[in-house]
């Protein structure tokens, strides 16, 4: 998901996030040419426990 064409949201209903999902939503970045995504895990008890943010190319 693709929020004003800045920030893009993977939806992830899992036991446990792993590295693979975190390629993938690299992979979206990259391809979008985008800075800042998160990935969102609803599977957990607590949301703050479910949320990784990535950013691609950072720059300082």
């Amino acid at each position: 998901m693709m929020v004003q064409k800045a920030v893009v949201i993977e939806n992830k209903t899992v036991e446990k996030l792993l590295p693979i999902h975190q390629a993938q939503l690299l992979t979206y970045l990259k391809l979008t040419n985008l800075e800042l995504g998160f990935l969102l895990n609803w599977n957990v008890t607590l949301m703050k426990n479910g949320i990784k943010r990535m950013v691609n190319n950072l720059k300082q």
